[in-house]
């Protein structure tokens, strides 16, 4: 039985200036059922209750509240009013065509038609009076401090000669980004791409004098070496003791700049500088400034490498190299007119002379021939007395084989029967060659961009894959035990396949010349491949 819910209406106002109050007490029934079917009332209370506030009056003016509140209205941000969109987006009138064609034919870069790799370095657009006012004041200095003639460069070689940019390219190797001349377009970029070609001019240079002067060592120390002397630390002194420093920082002190700005300067200079000087006068006298002009010593006490456990190396080498060959040697060497390479003592320096026990095996007969057939070897030469041809060809498989020889198979007991050396050669010229192309074939990207194309072309995982398109990569000699644990992780080839590939470079480098690497770069294996780029 269930019995009618009561309900209950309380209401009690109160009045006051200041509030209003009402309150409501409603009540409903519960029902709870027991065992017995007993029905419970249970009562709530709601009570409302509201409050009515005067309209606010205004503070004074000392008032605390009144002084915190103006202070937060005037931190609020002004509106922003709308800038106009910068000069690059607004569209302007095209050129019409004698306009285009005048800024083509005053180009610099299309001044030289038998050099296209000196063309490509000079700026795009011709120099105006400030970049000459510049040269007057201390173009001077500079060629006295590198050891140039005074006169102008037009009087140092003939009409056709690459002599005669010398000083434009001076000055741009000068004009860094913290020079005023740096916010032109042409200099700035005229300076980046020198920039972007030096550094691979020095590191090829640095590396062909040291695998003829110690023909004995692995590529480790030579790369200590390297770096101890050209390293950004480094740069600095060289700077100051060829008396350059006045000329890279005209206003500041050298010594007192902060070290990242004052190292990223200097290398920035000291590259472009020799990017000039291989596009005018080549390799020999690139040596020639390193060591005496910039005062270079490989045997000082700082620029030698960490001791290291040394192999024994019981194999001979050329007579040639019994005493250590000298930076003057470099310059004055020029390789004999029945020579059989294009780059004899380089390659007698990188492929030992104890090769010739190979010849005739197992891999010299299946492997090498299939090898050849996909690189296009050798070559066709005109050579004076067939026999040199012969002996070439000899030489050319000997080294080959040296170039898919794992240092895991006879490293421990012959140091020199393996890769490494060829492979650092390869590196270093894959590297000069790659950015030669890229000036030559875009006239008017800045360094910057080259150097970014540069590296994604020449990316070790990307070296290792053009030579297992080839499928190249089956006639590597490993060590049985190497192959087995290769077998099981795959991957663990990869760098092996980069290194065989850089070798192959460093070969036909030191075989046929720079022309045979472009060959294969370019040919071969299509270097030029479009890679994605690195998210």
């Amino acid at each position: 039985m269930v019995s009618n819910p009561k309900s209950h209406f309380h209401s009690n106002v109160h009045t006051s200036p200041m509030e209003l109050s009402s309150s409501f007490t409603h009540s409903h029934n519960l029902f709870s059922f027991s065992s017995s079917l007993t029905p419970t009332l249970r009562r709530q209370t709601l009570r409302v209750s509201a409050v009515t506030i005067d309209p606010p009056q205004e503070l004074p003016k000392n008032s605390p509240q009144r002084l915190l509140k103006e202070l937060a209205e005037r931190k609020r941000p002004s509106p922003r009013t709308p800038r106009a969109p910068p000069r690059r987006f607004i569209l302007t009138r095209p050129l019409d065509d004698k306009r285009v064609a005048d800024r083509f034919l005053n180009s610099p870069q299309l001044a030289l038609n038998t050099f296209p790799l000196l063309s490509s370095c000079l700026p795009f657009s011709p120099l105006d009076h400030l970049d000459k006012s510049w040269m007057e004041n201390h173009l001077m200095e500079a060629k006295q401090a590198l050891g140039y003639p005074l006169e102008p460069s037009l009087t140092l070689g003939d009409d056709s000669g690459p002599a005669m940019e010398l000083d434009t390219l001076l000055y741009l190797a000068f004009q860094h980004e913290s020079c005023e001349r740096s916010r032109a377009r042409h200099v700035r970029f005229g300076h980046s791409r020198l920039f972007f070609l030096g550094q691979y001019v020095l590191e090829l240079a640095l590396a062909e004098y040291f695998l003829q002067r110690y023909p004995r060592e692995s590529p480790a120390p030579m790369r200590e070496r390297v770096f101890e002397l050209i390293g950004k630390r480094s740069l600095p002194r060289w700077i100051k003791g060829a008396a350059l420093h006045n000329l890279v920082f005209p206003y500041d002190d050298m010594d007192k700049l902060v070290r990242k700005e004052r190292e990223a300067t200097v290398k920035s200079v000291f590259w472009a500088l020799f990017g000039a000087i291989y596009l005018c006068f080549g390799m020999p006298e690139v040596y020639r400034v390193l060591f005496e002009v910039f005062g270079m010593d490989p045997d000082a006490e700082d620029c030698q490498p960490k001791l290291r456990r040394q192999l024994e190396d019981i194999d001979h080498v050329s007579a040639e190299f019994e005493g250590k060959i000298s930076w003057q040697d470099m310059v004055v060497y020029k390789p004999p007119a029945d020579a059989l390479f294009a780059h004899p003592r380089l390659f007698r320096a990188c492929v030992p002379p104890g090769m010739h026990r190979f010849r005739g095996n197992l891999w010299d007969y299946d492997c090498r021939p299939q090898i050849m057939r996909v690189l296009g070897y050798p070559l066709k030469m005109t050579d004076r007395i067939p026999e040199i041809t012969k002996a070439r060809n000899i030489e050319l498989d000997l080294g080959l084989q040296l170039c898919f020889l794992h240092p895991s198979k006879y490293k421990f007991d012959h140091p020199r029967f393996c890769y490494e050396r060829l492979e650092y050669l390869g590196q270093k010229i894959q590297d000069l060659v790659m950015a030669e192309r890229l000036l030559m074939k875009h006239l008017d990207a800045p360094g910057l961009w080259l150097q970014n194309r540069h590296r994604r072309f020449l990316m070790n995982k990307y070296c290792g894959r053009y030579l297992r398109a080839k499928n190249l990569h089956h006639f590597i000699i490993y060590n049985e035990k190497v192959q087995d644990a290769y077998q099981r992780a795959y991957r663990l080839k990869y760098p092996v396949t980069t290194s065989v590939q850089q070798a192959l470079h460093g070969l036909s480098y030191a075989v046929y010349g720079k022309r045979d690497v472009r060959r294969l770069m370019f040919e071969v294996f299509d270097f030029e491949q479009t890679q994605p780029e690195a998210m």
